[in-house]
């Protein structure tokens, strides 16, 4: 193998770091070539380890050293040594290689079909009951499928979902995006909750017209019972008088407890005093459940499994 230096590719501290992502891509196929070669010192072995033609390996390194515009290797004949440009690159390509291997190992656990890893997001509301009684049950089947969980508002689940952080994510309202595959699976009573001493308090249903008058305490804009409570208040003829707003519903009820407004609300996992829970009569104040994922983003086997388990709870996804 005779080095040929050349000037071509040669870097100096005078190059356009544009020109870096580049040069990355011509040396990343060559990383394992050179370590082969510097962990034998022989070409020759080095190609018959590697399953690769002698010829092949030889043309790669000659191109390697020309790309970097250092010497890697003092030659005799078919034996080499590093020289100490040589043994310092090295040292950078073990460690590349390494986490190289290490992301691969990674992404091929996270795939397989019975200990691999679903990227599961949900909505607050949801983390106290409904998602552990899903993933409790799903793993009945699939006992060894890892979840990473993130609970969130819907407009921030769906923002990790396209950046692929995400597989799957349960929210609501349901999203109706052309990048995205979402289905319905239930459906979700509102309730109005007022202070326990509210005159309202005695009644077991009321008109949500009723409430035109009364402060509200909401979700802040962005989530989507916000939206939900906003588009039902229209609907009952008025605009609701906002004096708190938060990012979790059971602060919310305990604003409301402490006298401070009234919300709507779903249904709490555990009754908390200082408030009642009124049914809605008009308009019908529901919210629906669905499910979303990235339209084409192709699916690992546990991604799959967890998906079909979910479609299959449609109209029995929340707790009786």
């Amino acid at each position: 193998m005779v080095h040929q230096p050349s000037s071509q590719g040669r870097l100096s501290p005078s190059s356009d770091t544009e020109d870096m992502p580049e040069m990355s891509l011509l040396l990343a196929p060559r990383l394992a070539y050179f370590a082969g070669v510097a962990r034998t010192e022989h070409v020759t072995r080095a190609a018959l380890e590697m399953d690769v033609p002698q010829s092949t390996l030889s043309r790669a390194m000659v191109r390697l050293e020309r790309d970097l515009g250092v010497d890697l290797f003092a030659r005799i004949g078919r034996t080499v040594s590093l020289t100490p440009s040589g043994r310092a690159f090295l040292r950078h390509v073990e460690r590349a290689l390494a986490e190289i291997e290490r992301a691969a190992e990674e992404v091929r656990a996270d795939a397989d079909p019975a200990t691999g890893k679903v990227a599961f997001g949900f909505l607050h509301t949801m983390g106290s009951e409904t998602v552990p009684g899903l993933i409790r049950a799903f793993r009945a089947d699939h006992p060894r499928v890892r979840f990473s969980l993130v609970q969130n508002y819907g407009e921030a689940m769906i923002e990790r979902l396209r950046a692929g952080e995400l597989d799957l994510c349960l929210t609501s309202p349901v999203p109706d995006a052309p990048d995205l595959v979402a289905r319905r699976l239930d459906e979700q009573k509102l309730r109005l909750v007022v202070p326990a001493d509210h005159p309202l308090a005695s009644r077991k249903r009321v008109r949500l017209a009723e409430a035109a008058d009364e402060t509200f305490v909401t979700l802040e804009p962005g989530y989507g019972l916000r939206r939900i409570t906003d588009d039902l208040c229209k609907e009952a003829g008025f605009r609701p008088r906002v004096a708190f707003e938060g990012e979790e519903a059971e602060t919310l009820r305990g604003l409301v407890a402490a006298g401070l407004g009234v919300a709507l609300l779903p249904p709490p996992a555990v009754a908390r005093p200082g408030v009642a829970e009124l049914t809605v009569t008009a308009p019908r104040a529901v919210r629906e459940i669905g499910v979303a994922w990235l339209d084409g983003h192709p699916d690992t086997p546990p991604v799959a499994a967890f998906k079909k388990f979910l479609l299959s709870r449609r109209g029995n996804l929340l707790p009786a």
